[in-house]
């Protein structure tokens, strides 16, 4: 076996990823059908979602969304604009803001999640809650692979 040949689990966690990846696409194009009668997208409402707590900066929330910060402060910037959060001083942070919801902001992310609440309970009902509950330990421990590898690697 020359060494950029897969050997069986290596074709394994390939064909896993590609499922992802291809799910992602999915569940991306879900999220924007199910934010659009809110005037939304996926990713809009994921940052709605985030500026739910209350206590995350843009930074913070990228990270716990697993997306990049300038796309998350554009999106933030945006829907500021749009009066659905605000900007909090950080008591931790001179710069750094919090992100928060604002009324209108509460609203249209309710209207999102009563929406998303019937979609996922009719897809989780479907495919079974222990199937699910097994894929997302597995999905939670190959992310906890890769966060464990980012510290590990040289700067």
């Amino acid at each position: 076996m020359d060494s950029s040949s897969r050997t069986s689990s290596g074709d394994a966690f390939a064909a896993f990823a590609i499922s992802v990846l291809r799910l992602a696409g999915h569940l991306t194009s879900e999220g924007d059908r199910l934010a659009q009668p809110s005037g939304q997208t996926s990713a809009r409402w994921q940052v709605l979602a985030a500026a739910r707590h209350g206590n995350m900066s843009v930074a913070e929330a990228a990270r716990a969304l697993g997306l990049a910060r300038q796309g998350v402060q554009r999106i933030a910037d945006v829907l500021k604009t749009e009066d659905l959060i605000d900007y909090r001083e950080n008591p931790l942070h001179r710069r750094a803001k919090l992100i928060v919801l604002t009324p209108g902001g509460e609203k249209v992310l309710a209207e999102i999640t009563a929406r998303q609440a019937i979609w996922a309970n009719a897809l989780g009902s479907e495919i079974g809650e222990e199937r699910l509950r097994q894929a997302t330990v597995l999905a939670t421990e190959i992310i906890a692979l890769f966060r464990e590898r980012e510290k590990a690697a040289p700067p």
